[in-house]
């Protein structure tokens, strides 16, 4: 027994068998007034929503005031007891008192789905697996983000990021989906036609496991605003192409204070490369 804790704080990333361990962990603090929880959960073949957090968690948690939380459940499709309904999860939260929570579920492939409820505001600064459907609510404290979804994101999604993600500084995207334009005429020769977007604290881009449009989404800057930028991980391949072997006069600013390239082939190191990126 914990009698005397009355503050608990949980950030974890494990298989559904160490979850099952959380009842267990509760009961010994039954003076408990404050829980956070940030947990992604693997191996489960049912999502964690509002009746399992009453069954698992609060039900072992009389005294608790204050309860923020963030529970992302990580499943494959073919392995579900019950068909995902947003509707149907946030009933459950409402159910158990939790009406500042919310829910998104999140098509990752052809079989695999994340769904992670959370309390409201978003007090966390790491956020997992975020797809093209997302709540229109402004994540204050995010700095780290990554995006993955089975379809190509469009360039309107990056306009969404950056409003409702506006301390971003650490953005991951996993996606090998061309771009999807809402305007077929829309295209990389008439980027001039996109609204530029600003990401103006965004340090670090991953796109090294991403079509290359998403590289050519945030380098053109026409497309986008990223003074800060000074870590990227890509495809080298990718890279000449999108910067026309490092000749490219719209992609050039964008590229001027990055600092460290990370590929995933080996970088040729010609003049040309360091010409083009002065501060490496």
């Amino acid at each position: 027994m914990l009698p005397n804790l009355k503050c608990f704080s949980l950030k974890s990333y494990f298989r559904h068998q160490q979850y099952e361990k959380i009842p267990s962990l509760l009961r010994r603090m039954p003076y408990l007034e404050h829980l956070t929880l940030y947990l992604s959960i693997k191996g489960r073949n049912r999502i964690i929503d509002g009746t399992c957090v009453q069954d698992d968690i609060l039900v072992h948690v009389p005294q608790l005031h204050s309860f923020t939380f963030y529970i992302s459940t990580y499943i494959d499709i073919g392995d579900l007891s019950h068909n995902l309904s947003h509707e149907h999860i946030q009933q459950t939260l409402i159910n158990i008192g939790q009406q500042n929570a919310t829910s998104i579920i999140n098509n990752l492939g052809t079989c695999v789905v994340e769904c992670s409820i959370f309390s409201l505001p978003f007090s966390f600064d790491y956020l997992l697996y975020l797809g093209n459907i997302f709540p229109n609510i402004v994540f204050n404290y995010v700095t780290y983000l990554l995006v993955q979804h089975r379809d190509g994101f469009k360039h309107e999604f990056f306009v969404r990021i950056a409003r409702s993600f506006p301390l971003l500084k650490y953005l991951r995207i996993y996606n090998i989906k061309p771009q999807v334009s809402t305007d077929p005429t829309l295209s990389s020769d008439h980027s001039q036609l996109y609204s530029m977007i600003e990401y103006p604290h965004l340090m670090s881009l991953d796109v090294a496991y991403s079509n290359k449009c998403y590289l050519e989404q945030f380098l053109n800057e026409t497309k986008a605003c990223v003074p800060c930028l000074i870590e990227l991980a890509m495809s080298q391949y990718d890279l000449k192409i999108v910067t026309n072997n490092f000749t490219r006069e719209e992609t050039r600013r964008n590229c001027a204070k990055v600092k460290q390239l990370i590929s995933i082939q080996p970088l040729d190191n010609s003049q040309d490369l360091y010409h083009y990126f002065p501060s490496l």
